[in-house]
């Protein structure tokens, strides 16, 4: 049997390509050890799709912040979603729904483009609480890339934690899409 967790060995080693990337190509790869947070105020909200319970939190706060947009990327069906931020009194226009994404990764290299047509350098970023470990690391290196902060929102659920392994895979990913563009 194939043991589908990789060896203490290929950890290190991955760990270490990821941050030598970073380090060749001047990138902020992993997120610090005590979250350094941004003076600046968020300018929008990005919801990363995955379980509806994320596009109900996200409508209860949005009522807290008025002024921001919301950008929810590859989450529920449009129909659904736009019934969530309706019933919240959320209005439409600062609801955009974007389903080019396929998985965590492409949520932060699909909304970079439209973040940074907007001129939006901080953004609250918001997903379960399980995933938020990985999404900190891929935000990191994806939005940091482009000058973007990002202030983490941690939606509680009842998931356990996710495979740290995930994180270095996906931290990889992102190195990659710096250096191709892919």
């Amino acid at each position: 049997m194939i043991n589908p967790l990789p060896s203490k060995t290929s950890m290190a080693t991955l760990s270490g390509l990821i941050g030598s990337g970073c380090i060749v190509f001047g990138v902020p790869c992993f997120p610090p050890v005590v979250s350094n947070l941004s003076a600046r105020e968020p300018q929008a909200i990005l919801v990363l799709g995955g379980s509806p319970s994320r596009e109900s939190f996200a409508a209860q706060f949005a009522l807290q912040h008025p002024q921001l947009p919301i950008f929810v990327s590859s989450g529920s069906p449009k129909e659904y979603a736009e019934y969530v931020f309706d019933s919240a009194g959320v209005a439409r226009d600062r609801v955009n729904l974007n389903y080019k994404a396929v998985d965590t990764v492409t949520n932060f290299t699909v909304m970079v483009k439209e973040l940074e047509e907007r001129n939006i350098k901080d953004v609250y970023v918001l997903t379960s609480d399980f995933h938020m470990p990985r999404a900190l690391v891929i935000g990191k290196i994806v939005l940091g890339s482009r000058g973007i902060d990002m202030h983490p929102i941690a939606i509680p659920s009842t998931i356990k934690s996710e495979n740290p392994a995930k994180s270095l895979r996906d931290g990889l990913r992102s190195v990659v899409w710096l250096v191709t563009g892919y």
